[in-house]
Parts: C-alpha cells; sequence; structure tokens
C-alpha cells in the first residue's frame, strides 16, 4: 500500500508540474514576464501578449500528440526553452511552436523531434533569433519544415542553426532579413514563394538538396552567404525561378552539382535589374546553368574556376542577351601582353563535348574518360566541327577579383586559415613537385651512356 501511495504521489506531482506553467500563464495579466525554472512542462496555449522567459533550460513536451506550443496574440516571446516531442501527423502539421499574431520574438531556443519547427501564420513583424531548431528521424519528405513564414512581413531570422529538417520557407512574405544563420542537411536550405523585398546574407548554408531557391518574386539581395556541398538530386547552391529584380554579389558557391541556376529570370527585362557580380563560384560540377530563353542579366566580376563545366544551357541554343562581361575564367588560355589585368582575346565558351553534354546530359557519364578526351582532341584538331560559342567574355580578367568577407561565424575558426593555407600553398606545392620530377628524369637521361657510346 505504501508503494502504491508513493507511485501516485510521484504521478500526480509531475502532472501537477506538466500543468503548472499553463496555470500560471492563465492568471497572468497582459504582457506580464512569467520566469521558469527547470523541469518537464506539458503543452502550453496563449491567448494575450506573455512573456516566457525559461532558466536553465526547462523543457515544454508536447507529448508526441499535437503542438507544443501556440502563441496567440500579440507581442509575446519566449526564450530559453527546450521544446520537444510534437505530434507527427503531417495532416495536422504539428508544430513546436505555432505563432499567430504580430510581433513575437522566439530566442535562444532548442528544438528537438519536432514535426514542424516554428511555423508563423499571419504573424508580422516576427525576429527569430539564435535558435536550434532540428528535426524527427524520418524520411526527408516526411518531415515537417523546420521554419515556415506565411503571410508575415517584416520578420527577421537571424543567428539560428537549422539542420535535419525540410524545408525552411517564406511564401507570400514580404520584407523578410535572413542573416547569419546556419543550414545544413535539409531539403532546401531556405525557399521563398511569392515574396518580395527579401535580402538573404551572411549565411553558411551547406549539405542540403538546395542551398536557396527563388521563385515568383522581385527585389532580392543575396550577398555575403557562403553555399557549398549542396548536392541533392538538384544540388544547386542557388536557384532563381522566374523572379525579377535581383543582386547576387559577393558570395562563395562552392562544391555544389550546380552553383547557380537560372530559369525565366529576370521576368520582365524593361528597366529591370538583375546583376551577379563580384561571387566566386569554384569547384562545382557545373558553375552556372541557365535555360536558353534567359536574357537580361549581368553576369560581371565573378570568379569561376575549377568546375568541371562552367556554364552550362539546358537546351539548345546560345545564351543571347546577357553580359558576360569581365569574369575570371580559370580555364582561359589567352594572354595579356599590355599587363592591364585584362585579356587580349576574348573568352568563348566553345567546348565539343560541353556541347554534347548540354543536349544529352547522360553524356555526363563519359566525362573523364578515353572518349571525352578523345572528343575534344577531334574538336581541337579540326575547329570547323566546334560548336557556336555559348557565351563570349570580351574582356577577360587574368586574376580572380576579390570579394568581401564570406559570412557566418558558424565556421570554426580553425577552419579559415587553413583553408587560406591550401587555397594559397596547393599551387605552389604543385609547381614544386612538377619541377623536382622534371629535374629528377633531367639527371637520369643525362646519366645513362647513349648507345653506341660505349669504349
Amino acid at each position: 500500500m505504501r508503494g502504491l501511495i508513493v507511485i501516485l504521489t510521484a504521478l500526480l506531482g509531475g502532472i501537477s508540474q506538466a500543468n503548472d506553467l499553463q496555470a500560471r500563464i492563465d492568471a497572468a495579466d497582459s504582457g506580464a514576464t512569467i520566469e521558469v525554472q527547470p523541469g518537464v512542462y506539458g503543452p502550453i496555449k496563449t491567448d494575450k501578449p506573455i512573456h516566457l522567459v525559461g532558466r536553465d533550460w526547462p523543457v515544454i513536451d508536447g507529448g508526441g500528440k499535437s503542438d507544443c506550443v501556440v502563441l496567440v496574440g500579440g507581442n509575446s516571446s519566449i526564450s530559453g526553452f527546450v521544446i520537444r516531442n510534437s505530434g507527427d501527423d503531417l495532416d495536422r502539421e504539428s508544430t513546436g511552436l505555432r505563432v499567430i499574431g504580430k510581433g513575437a520574438t522566439i530566442e535562444g531556443n532548442q528544438f528537438e523531434n519536432v514535426l514542424f519547427g516554428i511555423d508563423l501564420k499571419s504573424a508580422a513583424d516576427c525576429v527569430i533569433r539564435g535558435n536550434h531548431i532540428g528535426s524527427m528521424s524520418l524520411d526527408i519528405a516526411r518531415r515537417g519544415d523546420a521554419l515556415r513564414l506565411f503571410r508575415s512581413d517584416n520578420c527577421l531570422i537571424e543567428n539560428n542553426t537549422i539542420e535535419d529538417g525540410r524545408d525552411a520557407l517564406i511564401w507570400y512574405s514580404n520584407k523578410v532579413v535572413i542573416r547569419g544563420n546556419v543550414s545544413r542537411r535539409n531539403r532546401y536550405g531556405f525557399h521563398t514563394m511569392y515574396a518580395n523585398d527579401v535580402t538573404i546574407e551572411g549565411n553558411d548554408i551547406s549539405d542540403n538538396s538546395v542551398g536557396i531557391y527563388l521563385m515568383y518574386g522581385r527585389n532580392f539581395t543575396i550577398r555575403n552567404n557562403r553555399l557549398h556541398k549542396n548536392r541533392g538530386p538538384s544540388g544547386y547552391g542557388l536557384g532563381l525561378k522566374e523572379i525579377d529584380a535581383y543582386t547576387i554579389h559577393d558570395n562563395l558557391f562552392s562544391g555544389n552539382r550546380v552553383g547557380l541556376y537560372i530559369d525565366g529570370s529576370p521576368m520582365r527585362r524593361k528597366a529591370n535589374k538583375a546583376f551577379i557580380e563580384n561571387n566566386v563560384i569554384a569547384s562545382n560540377d557545373i558553375g552556372l546553368t541557365m535555360l536558353p530563353a534567359v536574357k537580361g542579366n549581368r553576369v560581371g566580376g565573378n570568379t569561376m574556376s575549377d568546375n568541371v563545366e562552367q556554364v552550362a544551357v539546358l537546351g539548345r541554343g546560345a545564351l543571347e542577351g546577357n553580359d558576360f562581361t569581365g569574369n575570371f575564367w580559370g580555364d582561359y588560355a589567352g594572354y595579356d601582353a599590355n599587363h592591364d589585368g585584362v585579356g587580349d582575346q576574348p573568352y568563348a565558351s566553345r567546348k565539343l563535348f560541353e556541347s554534347l553534354i548540354d543536349k544529352e546530359p547522360k553524356l555526363r557519364l563519359m566525362l573523364f574518360s578515353p572518349a571525352h578526351d578523345a572528343v575534344e582532341f577531334i574538336g581541337r584538331a579540326i575547329p570547323s566541327i566546334q560548336p557556336e560559342p555559348k557565351f563570349t567574355d570580351a574582356r577577360p580578367l587574368m586574376r580572380p577579383a576579390a570579394i568581401h568577407t564570406l559570412a557566418p561565424a558558424a565556421v570554426p575558426r580553425y577552419t579559415m586559415p587553413f583553408a587560406a593555407l591550401a587555397l594559397l600553398g596547393a599551387p605552389a606545392l604543385i609547381a614544386a613537385a612538377l619541377f623536382v620530377r622534371f629535374r629528377f628524369l633531367t639527371q637520369r637521361r643525362s646519366s645513362l651512356t647513349p648507345i653506341g657510346a660505349c669504349a
């Protein structure tokens, strides 16, 4: 009997603790601040402005049933909590934190084992800062969106870590700033649709299927981002789909299947800005992919280096109506006789095997094979069978362009020095190795007795 009493007391105590926070919220005045001590609490819902402050990581546990936290009403805030164990029903869109109302601040929380992470619905003027947003261990299509804004204007998404989720979506939301975030191992790092006046800057976006994808909007600024190793079935670092008025500058695209993909952008070419400038696009399978109908882009001051294919055209035709002037091309074979930093001959993209790949993508399987080498040899040996250039750069740069400091402090401190040493030292090491090899062979030949020189 005594043991039964102890068990019942423990259960009742747990239920009391779980329900205590909701009771305090219900009893609090509008605009009150509630400090929450360590413990495990049940799902909560507010109906008035409330400021929830967690001390030493109290836990709000959804019990695997539905939403963990719902903030209804404007000007609420929540910080310092572990929010975990939402329901796993995609039809109900079970969420770690749902906001319905303006002016919410969500700062410094950890989301664990939640289907959807943070969901804003008609919630303008919100701040989402310094959170760690995880997901459930499910197939990527079965996960919910780590972050979703729907009709939520003037929001700031800053310094969050978003990983192992599905997408971070910005839908029908204008004047959104996405700054200093880390996104990794998701399907889409950030995906906008019908959103205008969006700034995406200083983010580290890696190991996703697609880094950033922008669709059906206007007035985008994409700057100082690091987009690398986004290698899903599409594998774009940055994709543009029928958008207008964009400036893409000082970004690093590296290790992606496609660094930058452009489809139907800009939509309206008259009096429109479409600038792709001062980016480093390096070590991707394809640096830049465009559809033949794309026109009106100014592509200048970029460093295009060590991509398997610098620029691809998905379809037949050349990239007419785009300005490719003043870029550095790692495979440029020209010279600079007057030392003005600009090549004296235009850069023309007209490799025979590349043109075959653009028309028949399955031939990519043959890259670096003897067949590839044979086709390229024939193209060089018989200039008359070379394809027309995809585009020309009349003023190719002889040196890579400098770009501004690239984003996030999310990269460990030791990474950049070692990366810089690798970038600066690798050419020197290769040159030294080739020199030593050459000297060795030369000395070896000179030491051999020539035929017929026997005494």
